[in-house]
């Protein structure tokens, strides 16, 4: 009797799973910001929305040495931007990447940025399980 409650038991721990959907992350409206030739610190912008609630913990580019996630804020008239280790998205909602708020930051850029061209990310994500998800998408350079 007690092997059959512990089948019992395993099987509807595996069928409990089968139901929950695997992190999705969708990006739309994803641009870079162009440079000039010398400058090495670069912007780029999307909107990010998964299907779970799932975290952005890291983005790598060939373009730039390191990239890291920032905010922009307001205080009292003074532009406050800071650097987060991460950004949590959460299920179905839109989380915004846009010049004055949420943004990515591009260091020791490996040349300028010119309008036409593409950039490639990897963004990766992490689940509340430890789930981890990685995403590639290619943005295009404009002068906005």
């Amino acid at each position: 009797m007690n092997k059959f409650l512990l089948a019992l038991i395993f099987s509807l721990t595996l069928l409990s799973s089968c139901g929950k959907p695997s992190p999705s992350v969708q990006i739309s409206d994803n641009w870079v910001r162009t440079t000039e030739d010398g400058q090495d610190v670069g912007a780029a912008y999307m909107t990010l929305t998964s299907n779970t609630d799932t975290t952005l913990t890291s983005v790598e580019s060939s373009v730039s040495d390191s990239i890291e996630i920032h905010s922009m804020t307001m205080d009292n008239g003074v532009m406050k931007m800071r650097m987060l280790d991460e950004l949590a998205l959460k299920a179905g909602k839109p989380t915004e990447l846009a010049p004055g708020g949420y943004h990515l930051m591009l260091f020791d850029l490996k040349k300028a940025l010119k309008a036409g061209e593409e950039v490639s990310f990897t963004l990766h994500f992490k689940d509340a399980q430890g789930k981890e998800t990685v995403v590639n998408v290619n943005s295009p350079i404009k002068a906005e």
